[in-house]
């Protein structure tokens, strides 16, 4: 039987942490992960990584907010069940003790989400390019007599 270092099992939880950052995770699960147990595993976390386990996990999850308040327009709150966290004051003063500023200060810092969308070539190609005069006479008839001879007037106006 092979015996790895407790710091390989303690890098699996953390992994476990990383990776699973919106679920419910507590201590003891990350614990099962690195086959310690729930009070052993904390020790020896601290001393490996200068933070508890759940310091660690609060700071992945408040890191992930952060990213999703700066690129996305979803709501705080929705950003913060997200992010694995189950009251929405808790987050606000978490986020405000890593941040120093509320959840709404930080957003507000940095430009809009809708502005850093981009939009496909292909797409802007496809919505810019000019219409055929088919089309315009489609969308005549679709939007009733009245609009299809005020559009027939403005293209014989313009010849």
């Amino acid at each position: 039987m092979i015996v790895l270092p407790t710091a390989r099992h303690l890098l699996r939880a953390k992994d476990l942490a990383d990776a699973r950052y919106p679920e419910p995770l507590d201590v003891s699960a990350l614990a099962r992960a690195a086959n310690l147990s729930p009070a052993h595993f904390s020790r020896e976390f601290r001393r490996a990584f200068g933070e508890t386990p759940h310091q660690y996990l609060l700071t992945r999850r408040l890191e992930r907010a952060a990213a999703l308040l700066r690129n996305t327009d979803r709501s705080i709150a929705e950003i913060c069940f997200a992010v694995g966290l189950r009251s929405l004051g808790s987050f606000t003063t978490s986020f405000g003790r890593a941040y120093g500023v509320s959840p709404a200060a930080y957003r507000a810092t940095f430009p809009p989400a809708s502005t850093l969308a981009l939009v496909p070539a292909c797409v802007l190609r496809a919505w810019s390019r000019p219409a055929s005069r088919a089309a315009l006479e489609k969308t005549a008839r679709r939007a009733g007599p009245s609009i299809g001879r005020e559009q027939s007037r403005q293209q014989e106006a313009s010849r």
